[in-house]
C-alpha cells in the first residue's frame, strides 16, 4: 500500500501551527504563496479554518501582510481607473454614527475620486458604510465599469468585496462560523485595488497600526494609519491621534492634537441625525469636528501640510451642496 501524498497546502498550516517552539511566522513569499493557493480554491476547508485561526491566534506580520496582498493585487482584474483615495469601509460603528461618510461624500462633491470598498454587515449592532449608500446617493457598484462610470459621474463609488473578490469575502463570512475575526478584515485594509494614490487605513486594536505601517513599506505604497473610531476612518476630534504614514517604503508619522474636549455620546444611532448634519439642519460639534478632521486626513494624504489640510477641509464642507 502506498502511502499518502501530503496536501501542497499543509505545509503552511504546519508552519504556523507546530507547538510553540517549532512555529514560526510565514515569510513575505510563504505568505504570497499560500494566500496564491486560497483564492485559486486550491486548499480544503479544514485548511482554511485552521490556517486563519493559526493567524488570528498569532496575530499576523508585516510581511504576511504584505505577502497577501501581493496575491490579492495579481488577481484583481480590474482595468486603469484614476482614484484619488482608497477608503476601506469593514469594522461599522457603534458607539458614534459614521460621520467619515459625509467627511467622504463632501469630499467627492469637491471632486476628489474616493474608491470605497467593504464587506458586508458581518456583526450585529453596528451600523455600516452599505447602510447608508443610498441616502447618500453614492452607488454600489457590481463591476469595475459601474465604479468607473460612478467616479466619472460622482467621484465617489462604493465596490462590495464580494464582487470582485469573493474568496476573501467568504473568508469574512466564517466570523460567525469560527467565532473570531478573522485575519482578512485586517488584509482588506491594505488591497487599495485600483492602485489610488494615496491608501487610507484605520486599525482599532492596539499595536496593529504600527504593523500595517510596516506592511505598506514592505510594499512601497503611499498610505496614512490612524486608530479610527470603531476601526473605521474617521478621526476623533476628542482625543489625540497618531498618523503612521508610508511613503516611498519609508515610515513616518505625526501627532494630531484634539481639536474639542470629550463629548457626551448619544444614547442611540440615529441615520436621521446624520443626514440632518449633512443638510444643515442640525448642528453638532463632535460630527462636524469628526468630519472636518477625516477630510483633513485625506487631503493630508493628498500631500498638502496639516494646516492647510484643515484649512482646505473647512472651505470643502461649506461647499459640499454645490457652489
Amino acid at each position: 500500500m502506498s502511502a499518502m501524498l501530503e496536501h501542497p497546502f499543509a505545509p503552511f498550516v504546519r508552519i504556523l501551527g507546530k507547538g510553540q517552539k517549532g512555529s514560526r511566522g510565514l515569510t513575505q513569499a510563504e505568505a504570497y504563496q499560500a494566500m496564491s493557493m486560497l483564492l485559486d480554491g486550491e486548499v480544503e476547508d479544514t485548511q482554511l479554518g485552521a490556517f486563519l485561526m493559526l493567524l488570528r491566534f498569532k496575530e499576523e506580520s508585516p510581511e504576511e501582510l504584505a505577502g497577501f496582498t501581493q496575491a490579492v493585487r495579481e488577481r484583481v482584474a480590474a482595468p486603469a481607473i484614476a482614484v484619488d483615495i482608497d477608503w476601506p469601509s469593514y469594522a461599522g460603528k457603534r458607539r458614534q454614527l459614521p460621520w467619515f461618510m459625509l467627511a467622504a461624500k463632501a469630499l467627492a462633491n469637491n471632486g476628489v475620486r474616493i474608491l470605497m470598498h467593504g464587506g458586508g454587515q458581518h456583526t450585529a449592532g453596528r451600523m455600516y458604510a452599505e447602510d447608508l449608500l443610498a441616502k447618500l446617493a453614492i452607488q454600489s457598484c457590481a463591476s469595475w465599469s459601474e465604479v468607473a462610470q460612478s467616479l466619472e459621474q460622482d467621484s465617489i463609488a462604493f465596490a462590495p468585496l464580494g464582487t470582485w473578490m469573493p474568496a476573501l469575502q467568504r473568508m469574512i463570512d466564517l466570523r460567525n462560523t469560527l467565532g473570531l475575526r478573522s485575519p482578512v478584515h485586517s488584509l482588506a485594509r491594505l488591497l487599495n485595488p485600483l492602485a489610488a494614490r494615496c491608501g487610507l487605513q484605520s486599525i482599532f486594536h492596539p499595536g496593529y497600526q504600527a504593523v500595517h505601517q510596516q506592511a505598506n513599506v514592505l510594499l512601497g505604497d503611499h498610505a496614512l494609519v490612524i486608530k479610527g473610531d470603531g476601526g473605521e476612518i474617521e478621526v476623533r476630534p476628542d482625543t489625540t491621534d497618531q498618523v503612521l504614514g508610508a511613503t516611498a517604503g519609508q515610515a513616518w508619522q505625526e501627532e494630531w492634537p484634539a481639536q474639542i474636549g470629550r463629548q457626551v455620546k448619544a444614547q442611540t444611532l440615529q441615520v436621521e441625525r446624520l443626514i440632518a448634519v449633512w443638510q444643515g439642519t442640525e448642528q453638532d460639534l463632535y460630527a462636524e469636528q469628526a468630519i472636518l478632521a477625516t477630510m483633513a486626513l485625506a487631503l493630508r494624504g493628498l500631500g498638502r501640510e496639516r494646516a492647510e489640510a484643515f484649512s482646505a477641509a473647512e472651505e470643502m464642507w461649506e461647499k459640499r451642496h454645490g457652489a
